[in-house]
């Protein structure tokens, strides 16, 4: 077995999930792009990756792509679903449908939020308060990490909140067909999760179009059932599934991993408190040393290209390792130190070019927010015992995180 094949294996197994770093040191030792497999090449540092990201000879691995690989593909619902949404889809069909979500999901809305955030991380905070009250141990990801994010995209999508309790564990089950090989079992859960969520939005998309509202869905059932149709129904409930999702899984995993790196470099907790490090800054540092999409994927959208003087076969494609990409000597001074005092970051954490994450602007925005405010409300935070990661490959972040509120 070649020393890219044994880092890949590495890299999918529980194991790594604690500290991946390590083998993508190795990976980058090995060159740019390194083959692994038969059909896979892997990227492995930062200008590989960053001209990957923006190449238009390549593209995110579409429906056909996985019908390919994965014979059983049609059978299940959650990748049917995920490759009719624009993180599975290229030009021209992908670019269609972004410019819509984005027609509604801008900036300006987004940047319109942040006293409603505010508001959001006070009330969580109080919440939090009397959860951890007489020194009960508190879970951290289930009790904030998790509920504010959810809170906000929900808020966006018009989703009511009695509702929003229930889409953790969904959005955990269905998020495993995103992992680079997802056994059967697990897609069985991710199937039956998606089947879930595309029958909630159908329902909540006939509500909407009945009696419209001041949200996402309700301008985006609009953009359906306009003249031109310009979105379908399946488009609609794929992307709807999509927004939700990563709506909040990526932004739960920001904030555990940034708890983390407070607890792990305590010099942080003042520079913070006092302003010294400034919130962007932290958060953008997180994202380099921390990412929480650790690796995407991409084809060849044309014969006989090659990367880094590697031929690239045709049916297979190269894992962008973002997360080694992150930690790259070449481009980052000390990269495996964790400095929240560092310019010109620029981590590939949210991807890039026509794929950059939609949702970028609104993570940055609740972490910013929320990490100070909790470390201002509870200057004695502690942990109540060592937290738990996920065993994943794509997505890097925290099961379990007990705290103590008042240390």
């Amino acid at each position: 077995m070649d020393e890219g094949t044994e880092i890949i294996n590495a890299l999918m197994s529980p194991e790594a999930a604690a500290d991946p770093y390590p083998l993508y040191r190795r990976a980058r030792e090995l060159g740019p792009a390194v083959p692994v497999w038969d059909d896979m090449l892997l990227a492995t540092d930062y200008a590989t990756v960053h001209q990957l990201l923006r190449d238009p000879k390549f593209g995110v691995p579409a429906r056909e792509h996985h019908e390919a690989f994965e014979p059983t593909f049609a059978e299940h619902s959650s990748l049917v679903t995920i490759s009719n949404s624009i993180l599975w889809t290229n030009a021209p069909h992908h670019a269609r449908v972004r410019s819509l979500i984005a027609s509604v999901f801008t900036a300006r809305r987004i940047a319109l939020l942040a006293p409603a955030v505010e508001a959001a991380v006070a009330r969580m905070l109080d919440e939090l308060a009397e959860l951890g009250a007489g020194g009960t141990p508190v879970d951290f990801m289930d009790t904030f990490a998790f509920r504010l994010p959810v809170g906000v995209i929900c808020e966006l999508l018009g989703v009511p909140e009695q509702d929003r309790y229930r889409f953790r564990a969904l959005a955990t089950d269905l998020t495993v067909a995103l992992e680079v090989l997802a056994g059967s079992e697990e897609l069985a859960a991710a199937d039956e999760a998606t089947e879930e969520l595309r029958g909630y939005f159908a329902e909540l998309a006939a509500q909407r179009r009945a009696h419209p509202r001041e949200d996402l869905v309700s301008a985006l059932v609009q953009v359906v059932d306009g003249a031109e149709q310009r979105l379908s129904d399946e488009e609609l409930l794929a992307n709807l599934v999509l927004l939700l999702v990563a709506g909040f899984e990526t932004t739960t995993n920001l904030l555990g991993n940034g708890l983390d790196l407070v607890f792990r470099h305590p010099w942080t907790l003042d520079g913070l408190r006092t302003g010294r490090i400034a919130p962007a800054s932290f958060t953008e540092e997180v994202l380099r040393y921390e990412s929480p999409v650790q690796l995407t994927t991409r084809v060849p959208l044309a014969a006989g290209l090659s990367v880094a003087g590697v031929p690239v076969p045709e049916k297979g494609g190269l894992f962008l390792l973002l997360g080694g990409a992150n930690r790259d000597g070449a481009r980052y001074v000390d990269p495996d130190v964790f400095d929240p005092l560092r310019t010109d970051s620029q981590p590939l954490s949210f991807g890039g070019g026509v794929h950059y994450c939609l949702g970028a602007q609104l993570a940055k925005l609740e972490a910013t927010t929320a990490l100070p405010a909790l470390l201002n409300r509870f200057p004695t935070l502690a942990r109540a015992g060592e937290p738990v990661r996920r065993a994943r490959l794509v997505l890097r972040g925290f099961e379990s995180f007990p705290l103590l509120l008042a240390g």
